[in-house]
């Protein structure tokens, strides 16, 4: 330990189980969870998110889940400095902080130190917004994709402005700026990092079951609440993944058969991208849920590793 702010982080691609795995580990530690999803910050946006239930909580503090309205924008920067504030408020009360989701630039943001000052370097936009007049919105896109998965999913190919803005962030923060630069002198935490993995065709399973299961829970009437509630189909919140998809169906742009079988297809490139972005983190300790017996098993390492860790 380094004497900072002792930190849990619990992270890996999507339907690995991190929630669950999360609420049991806290249950074992004295934990309070923060969420780092950049989707279930969005209210009234539940199924789609697989926000976990109340229930699924156990009496566990969550945190960072349903903060502002799906018309509301919601930034790196933003998400940053409410988990800072729950990190410190958590240790306060003498009880750990357990970073839990698969947003990986949320995650860098705390373990970083990102400095988010609000300037703008104009050189970088243009350069920016002269190589999408050349090529066309998509290729925009596809460079996020390549850096920031999750920020790229959450945005459509023609909300230029938005995706610039992702870029400018990414360039600025973790790209080609120098480390100096792009965090803070000392890091804030001591982190122990745990990462869930599957082997892919497993992965891949629950991934369909989940999205089975989410339409089961009643997605398409969420999504359908929504739009009728006079959400628009280009706001940030209704690029994620689930609501893009059958708010399509909803509008009659497609069948629902198609809707999902476009939705699994998306998730399943989603998940491949996350683990990309993980992968490249030294910091975290990989986890192989097929070689655990059951979730307790896995817990147990866990709580095994914070013990260890933290002392």
């Amino acid at each position: 330990m380094t004497g900072h702010l002792p930190l849990l982080v619990i992270t890996g691609p999507t339907a690995t189980g991190k929630s669950a795995v999360a609420v049991e580990t806290a249950l074992r530690v004295n934990g309070e969870i923060i969420s780092a999803d950049s989707m279930m910050v969005y209210r009234g946006m539940d199924v789609g998110t697989a926000k976990p239930t109340l229930a699924e909580r156990k009496g566990v503090p969550h945190h960072l889940i349903d903060v502002v309205d799906p018309q509301e924008s919601f930034s790196v920067a933003a998400f940053q400095a409410l988990a800072r504030e729950q990190i410190r408020e958590i240790n306060a009360r003498g009880r750990l902080p357990v970073l839990v989701g698969g947003t990986g630039l949320y995650i860098r943001a705390v373990l970083e130190g990102y400095r988010f000052t609000g300037g703008v370097d104009r050189e970088l936009r243009h350069r920016l917004a002269e190589e999408a007049r050349r090529h066309g919105p998509g290729y925009l896109h596809d460079r996020l994709r390549s850096v920031d998965p999750a920020a790229a999913q959450s945005l459509h190919a023609n909300d230029l402005k938005r995706v610039i803005r992702a870029l400018e962030v990414y360039y600025e923060t973790g790209g080609d700026a120098s480390e100096e630069a792009r965090t803070e002198p000392v890091p804030a935490y001591d982190a122990l990092v745990f990462g869930l993995r599957i082997e892919r065709q497993e992965l891949y399973r629950r991934i369909e079951a989940r999205v089975d299961n989410m339409l089961s829970e009643g997605l398409v009437d969420e999504v359908t609440k929504l739009l009728k509630g006079g959400l628009r189909r280009d706001v940030t919140a209704m690029q994620a993944l689930g609501y893009k998809e059958i708010a399509a169906y909803v509008t009659g742009e497609m069948s629902l058969e198609e809707a999902v079988s476009v939705l699994k297809r998306n998730t399943r490139r989603f998940a491949k991208r996350q683990f990309t972005w993980f992968r490249r983190d030294a910091r975290i300790r990989w986890l192989d849920v097929a070689g655990y017996r059951s979730q307790e098993g896995l817990v147990e390492e866990i709580v095994a590793g914070v013990k260890e860790y933290f002392g």
